[in-house]
């Protein structure tokens, strides 16, 4: 079977203040502004290959606007449009993306959009900014803990293994781990991949009513020592931290969280494993095994379930659960030791 997807190139988001979020994402971040048409505003990191893996457009509230994956050719691309309209899901050819030119752009069954591409613009950065090393695109960043490139982007949805077996069976995408809970058959989070990461792709169970939301989306520094930096210049500024720094036990990834001035929440990360097998089966997680954090000796803040846009809460996946799993449902990892 033909490999469709390469890689996770940009992500597209909402937000009601433009340019409040592009100036904490220059600033605070160390993303790089590039171009701006219609409104949208184009940013990237200083290790991205591609001309851009950011866009933040115009919405009413932070959401995702789009996710965007390179193919791995251009008969990939033709490939996978076909295997989508055969799955039932009609989507549309777009001939004018910036810097891109051809893609596929289709909303997922849980109402993700989803934009497919072959065609890129490479990033070469000349005179100051152009690096003295052949293989990076441009100069380090300035701003401390500034991230290499963009990493993977988790979503959210009311059926976290549907949802993964139809990336699974429609567009190649490798399941690698799920968190079922401790208290109930009930699976609650998800990693998906299209190489050798654990993963590029998260999916975390929603029990909105709310369709195609977007729980983070996130960076990746080199080191350790760089997110460290990162959190301690952010907290400096006047930017909290929502949750770590910590280690995952799934992907056992270094973590970060926290803010964009529209609410939306960014993760940096580094570390983790690699993995090149190809008939990978899933490992089982427990949140009580440290699925979310591997040290298990805390627990996950409440805010880390919301997710944007906002919605009517947890209510869909609730109705008919008993009371002794009711609170586990909304966040696995509030007990100690868990999160």
């Amino acid at each position: 079977m033909i490999k469709l997807l390469s890689h996770l190139s940009y992500v597209a988001i909402a937000s009601p203040d433009v340019e409040a979020s592009v100036e904490f994402y220059t600033t605070q971040v160390g993303l790089t502004e590039v171009a701006r048409e219609n409104g949208n505003v184009y940013l990237r990191c200083w290790g991205d290959y591609y001309a851009y893996s950011v866009v933040v457009v115009p919405g009413d509230e932070p959401t995702l606007a789009t996710m965007a994956w390179r193919t791995t050719s251009a008969e990939a691309l033709e490939e996978a449009a076909k295997r989508i309209e055969a799955a039932g899901i009609a989507g549309e050819w777009l001939d004018d993306v910036p810097q891109i030119g051809r893609a596929y752009r289709f909303a997922g069954p849980w109402g993700h959009s989803m934009t497919l591409h072959w065609d890129v613009t490479r990033h070469r950065a000349s005179g100051f900014d152009a690096s003295i090393y052949p293989d990076r695109p441009e100069r380090r960043s300035k701003v401390a803990g500034a991230p290499r490139q963009l990493d993977h982007v988790t979503i959210a949805t009311s059926d976290v293994d549907a949802f993964a077996d139809w990336y699974n069976e429609v567009l190649g995408f490798r399941i690698m781990a799920k968190t079922i809970l401790d208290e109930a058959p009930i699976s609650v989070f998800s990693v998906l991949t299209t190489n050798e990461k654990s993963h590029d792709l998260g999916v975390v169970l929603d029990g909105s009513t709310r369709t195609g939301r977007i729980n983070h989306f996130a960076f990746w520094v080199d080191t350790r020592e760089e997110l460290l930096i990162a959190a301690d210049v952010l907290m400096e500024n006047g930017y909290p931290i929502e949750y770590g720094p910590s280690i995952h036990g799934i992907g056992e990834q270094t973590f970060l969280y926290y803010r964009e001035p529209s609410s939306l929440r960014i993760e940096l990360n580094t570390g983790g494993y690699r993995n090149y097998v190809p008939d990978w089966e899933p490992n089982i997680w427990k949140p009580s095994l440290g699925s979310n954090n591997f040290y298990r000796n805390g627990t996950m803040p409440m805010s880390m379930t919301e997710s944007f846009p906002a919605a009517d809460g947890p209510s869909a996946t609730e109705e008919g659960v008993p009371d002794e799993i009711r609170e586990a449902l909304f966040n696995p990892y509030a007990k100690q030791g868990r999160g």
